[in-house]
């Protein structure tokens, strides 16, 4: 049998501070339909504007995760969507009166409490996994990062910690079944180094810290007079321990509590790829940045699937939105680099270009003298014109700027492209554009067989 959607039976309200602001917030879960997922809606602003919570929203991981939606943003609120994920609750809008959610004892155990209170109750809609079917990874050699997700009929993660502390050591820790996160996970409080407490809060963060919602690592014996100045920073005195270990306001509630508590991390932010996944991840070192990149380039993968079911057809009988007049104004490429014709259908997130083969273009006469192949390279530049009139279509005052193409990732050449084929390029953004960086994910088809796929990344930059 199938399994259905869910949401929460009533609303239920939480209130606590902020782990760097400080300030006081109340956040309230609310019930919301099928296929919404977790939105955040901040009432203290006009409008109560709402953002979503994916991947492509994401704009800061250094202390936390952070999502911008518009004008509007909300901070460190992985904890809050581990709860919401690793209770199997797959649609709440999540209401807000501070640009952070409340730090709640450094775990995701009291919203998992609230979302008990509140009841879970079953919507008509099908749950709608995504279902890993290739394996998909991020790394990141420099800090020896690794997220790798293979298939698997279900999901699970597997999380290894080195931070080359004696004390830590190396942790390990699993969850085999998501059904296990509230015994196994979700009281799993965040951690801190002591030498790193004064730093940050003298970078004006963990205001809402009092050493208490979170577990203080002592990696080496500290005097106790060092204790107790950095106690008094944080409203609690009264701490002894200053052999090497975990300071004594608080006990660990597994050996291994760090490393559970990034793998909650990991279960928060991997929520963000907008719909619950079936996949066995396998994570070492992970962080907010590398679980929000892992959850992207998921999300990109189901966008590429998903446009592999729209295969653009060449219908000669509707006007071309732009003809090679508007093109050459936009695309500074002329003769015999200009490389498309026509462009038969735009929007802000996608366009379709067309383009014309002959026998008469000269690169065929030697490519090759007895079997004629339009050039792989050419295809790819083909490609990545058609990309950059979607790019600059979507800046002011196009002419001032060019596209430049950075990188190509994953290409696959399907089938050869002969003299007389036409060419239809779709490029679709598979991701909003950010600090003038494009990635986009292209196909090339002759017909309806697919030629050519991969994803392009490019800069645009003004021109001098």
């Amino acid at each position: 049998m199938s399994e259905k959607q869910t949401t929460l039976a009533k609303d239920v309200s939480l209130r606590g501070k902020g782990l760097h602001t400080g300030v006081d917030v109340t956040i309230t879960f609310k019930p919301a339909p099928a296929n919404s997922g977790y939105r955040f809606c901040r009432i203290d602003l006009p409008g109560k504007p709402v953002i979503d919570a994916i991947a492509d929203n994401v704009t800061e991981t250094s202390r936390g995760t952070t999502l911008v939606q518009g004008e509007a943003s909300v901070a460190t609120i992985e904890h809050v969507l581990a709860a919401f994920s690793g209770m199997r609750v797959d649609n709440a809008l999540i209401e807000i009166d501070a640009p952070e959610a409340p730090i709640m004892g450094g775990s995701s155990g009291m919203f998992v409490e609230a979302i008990k209170e509140a009841g879970i109750i079953e919507l008509k809609d099908d749950r709608n996994y995504y279902v890993i079917r290739e394996k998909i990874t991020f790394s990141d050699e420099e800090h020896g990062v690794d997220l790798i997700v293979y298939p698997d009929d279900h999901f699970s993660a597997h999380v290894l910690i080195d931070y080359n502390s004696k004390i830590l050591g190396n942790q390990y820790a699993i969850l085999d079944d998501i059904r296990n996160f509230e015994k196994e996970v979700s009281s799993s409080r965040t951690f801190v180094f002591f030498h790193e407490l004064e730093p940050l809060f003298r970078m004006g963060l963990i205001k809402g810290g009092d050493m208490e919602n979170a577990v203080v690592i002592l990696e080496r014996e500290v005097e106790q007079e060092e204790i107790d100045r950095i106690a008094k920073m944080f409203n609690k005195p009264g701490i002894t321990e200053h052999h090497a270990g975990v300071l004594n306001n608080t006990k660990l509630r597994f050996p291994n509590e760090p490393a559970r508590h990034k793998l909650l991390d990991l279960i928060g932010d991997l929520s963000l790829v907008g719909q619950p996944i079936k996949g066995k991840v396998v994570a070492t070192r992970p962080g907010h940045y590398s679980n929000t990149r892992l959850a992207r380039l998921i999300r990109q993968q189901i966008k590429r699937q998903a446009t592999k079911k729209q295969i653009p057809l060449l219908d000669t009988t509707k006007p071309a939105v732009m003809d090679i007049e508007k093109i050459k104004k936009l695309l500074p490429h002329r003769f015999p680099m200009l490389m498309v014709d026509r462009i038969l259908e735009m929007t802000e997130t996608h366009v379709i270009g067309m383009k014309n083969t002959t026998y008469n273009e000269a690169f065929f006469q030697g490519h090759f003298v007895d079997e004629h192949v339009f050039p792989g390279v050419l295809l790819i530049e083909t490609m990545a014109q058609v990309g950059g009139i979607l790019v600059l279509n979507n800046v002011d005052e196009p002419e001032k700027y060019s596209t430049y193409f950075l990188k190509v990732d994953r290409l696959k050449f399907k089938h050869k492209v002969i003299p007389g084929d036409t060419i239809i390029i779709r490029c679709d953004l598979t991701e909003p554009i950010r600090r003038n960086i494009v990635i986009m994910y292209t196909q090339a088809f002759v017909g309806e067989k697919l030629v050519a796929e991969g994803e392009l990344t490019a800069q645009v930059i003004k021109n001098r």
